[in-house]
């Protein structure tokens, strides 16, 4: 760890009242009172501590499964889910799946139907399994995206759902009569979910190794144990330097990854995002961009590298000009640094003062596109001015790029050209993430976080469109509700908020 002396000595007195007041013992007990004086989403969200564990147990059922469903030929596994019931299944289908012959993952949390025009020759053949996750059942994205699937397939043979016990979706595959619909412990949050039933059954179904990724999980539970001192604790430590520097205004978590292992940022960017980011204090994290020199950065990131990226000499020159910076040397293995991560966030929600485990602020764009998909908020709101919304932005403001746009490689290769442009040029961190996909990770920092973000929407009317059989409204009206639900949403918070096009935000950029 290379620290400033003011942030080195905040760490060391953290770490010595998180022992002094029997914090890491207290969170294992499942106490809540190190976030909150009542249990209220705590006391029912801290299962992914001990899940591991569990899970076990459940590795031969899976493994089986995963061979019964690659016998019949399964070439893809379609997996619809927003937020933590597809992040780490899209990490695992990435970096952990198994070798030729393993059925390929495609997640499926866009509702842009230009999107859902090109998952069209994977269902074709009677060669794709389709998973339905979601935690609540009902989650508004994943009911539409299994109405268009259903209407497409008509095969229960061809479905699975993971859901929490006694949900709406839970009900819905019994009467349809999936092929098998996994109930998960229904004490953990989303979020905190990967190394359950919502991470370990897309991973199985992909060849991933279960047993690997429990072991290294368990591992670092146990390097993570009640007993170790906070200062030699991997998770509590990291939890603290997180807390710390955020409140001393090093909030801009700037992460440097392994290629290998890059998709881990948006699962990071989501579990840290969403639970830190509320009453006003929160973590940004900044992820998949390259790092730059130091005259491009303000004074307010904190940069962590995991694995080779730690040997970057980039981060020797960042040090010389005052920055912190944390590397988490040696091999990326997946289930150690969830679990690793997940304690350090909730360490990092009780150093800021917040529940870690809750999402406040994320209603408010729901309720925001059910209006405007009930004929009662405006479709098509004023767009405001980009270049104002850019102009002023300087540290420790952010720039949060909200493309509601479909993800092909030209449109993430330009949305990287303009994030870097903008980063390099105004010095302070930029980050793009794809509407309605950020609504589930970054959202909740977005609205409830600190006001210091800027947003630009990027926002084109799809040029196809594909209905949603039982609804009045088609997936392009669900795309455009949600764009114009989540700017109605940040300008009621006061952020400055404005849309353009992609050709308009690349202008404005410079």
């Amino acid at each position: 760890m290379s620290l400033p002396e003011r942030l080195r000595a905040a760490v060391a007195a953290r770490l010595e009242a998180l022992d002094r007041e029997d914090v890491p013992r207290r969170i294992w007990e499942r106490d809540h009172t190190v976030w909150a004086p009542e249990p209220t989403e705590i006391a029912d969200r801290l299962g992914w501590l001990t899940v591991q564990g569990a899970m076990r147990e459940e590795v031969p059922r899976l493994r089986a499964f995963a061979r019964e469903v690659a016998a019949e030929g399964t070439a893809t596994v379609v997996l619809a889910g927003m937020g933590g019931s597809s992040l780490a299944a899209e990490v695992f289908g990435t970096v952990a799946a198994g070798g030729p012959g393993s059925p390929r993952l495609v997640v499926l949390d866009s509702t842009h139907p230009g999107e859902l025009r090109s998952l069209e020759p994977e269902l074709d053949g009677g060669r794709a399994l389709v998973v339905v996750a979601s935690k609540s059942g009902t989650t508004l994205e994943t009911r539409a995206h299994l109405a268009w699937l259903w209407e497409r397939l008509r095969d229960p043979s061809r479905f699975v759902a993971i859901t929490d016990p006694h949900t709406p979706l839970a009900q819905l595959a019994e009467e349809r009569g999936f092929r098998r619909t996994f109930l998960n412990p229904p004490d953990i949050g989303g979020r905190y979910s990967a190394l359950s039933y919502f991470g370990l059954v897309p991973a199985a179904l992909v060849g991933a190794d279960l047993d690997g990724l429990l072991d290294e999980a368990a591992g670092m539970a146990e390097a993570c144990a009640a007993e170790v001192p906070a200062a030699e604790n991997p998770g509590v430590r990291l939890g603290a330097l997180l807390g710390e520097a955020a409140l001393l205004g090093r909030d801009k978590l700037t992460l440097a990854l392994p290629e290998r292992a890059a998709p881990l940022g948006a699962w990071l960017e989501q579990l840290v995002a969403e639970s830190t980011g509320k009453r006003g204090r929160g973590i940004l994290p900044v992820e998949g961009a390259p790092l730059g020199p130091p005259a491009v950065y303000g004074d307010d990131p904190l940069f962590v590298a995991l694995g080779e990226a730690a040997a970057s000499p980039i981060l020797a020159w960042l040090e010389r000009a005052g920055h912190p910076v944390e590397r988490i040397e040696g091999e990326v293995h997946l289930g150690a640094e969830m679990f690793r991560w997940e304690l350090a966030t909730a360490v990092a929600g009780a150093v800021l003062g917040v529940n870690p485990f809750d999402q406040p602020d994320v209603q408010a764009a729901k309720d925001r596109t059910a209006r405007v998909l009930a004929g009662e908020g405006d479709a098509a709101p004023d767009p405001g001015d980009v270049e104002e919304v850019l102009a002023g932005a300087a540290p420790p403001a952010y720039i949060a790029i909200q493309a509601f746009l479909a993800r092909s490689r030209e449109v993430r290769e330009r949305l990287q050209a303009v994030r870097l442009r903008l980063r390099d040029r105004l010095r302070v961190a930029v980050t793009v993430g794809f509407g309605p996909r950020y609504l589930h990770s970054t959202g909740q920092l977005h609205k409830g976080g600190p006001p210091t973000g800027r947003f630009v929407q990027v926002v084109e009317e799809p040029g196809e469109d594909v209905g949603i059989p039982g609804e009045p409204y088609t997936f392009r009206d669900l795309l455009l509700a949600q764009a114009a639900g989540d700017l109605a949403a940040l300008r009621e918070r006061g952020r400055p908020v404005a849309r353009t096009s992609l050709e308009g935000l690349e202008a404005a950029a410079g």
